[in-house]
């Protein structure tokens, strides 16, 4: 009786461990995303060109993550954003990413 109960239960046990698994590797990528943009921010304030902001992102950004940088009157936006496909039996694209936005050093041109 107990292998029984046993056969039942281990397959759902083994899903829920996928699910946590690929929360885990959504939640990894979310917190790089959060990372590049604020490293991206901060360059972008300081007055780096954006080709000079998209690699201080590229840096810190999880691979295939697309960079952002918009520039509004005393404010720099970066926007990073990548597609995560996580580990398990569902291979589903998560979109995540993540903005910081940065006042501008003074002496910066907008």
């Amino acid at each position: 009786m107990v292998t029984a109960e046993t056969a039942v239960v281990l397959p759902v046990l083994l899903l829920v461990l996928a699910a946590v698994v690929a929360a885990v590797v959504v939640v990894g990528v979310q917190l790089r995303c959060v990372d590049a943009a604020r490293e991206g921010a901060r360059a972008a304030a300081r007055g780096e060109d954006p080709a000079v902001v998209r690699a201080v992102t590229a840096r810190v950004a999880p691979d295939g993550a697309v960079t952002t940088v918009a520039v509004a009157g005393a404010e720099v936006r970066v926007t990073v954003s990548a597609e995560v496909v996580p580990v398990g039996p569902v291979r589903l694209g998560v979109e995540v990413g993540a903005t910081a936005v940065a006042r501008l050093e003074p002496g910066v041109a907008a």
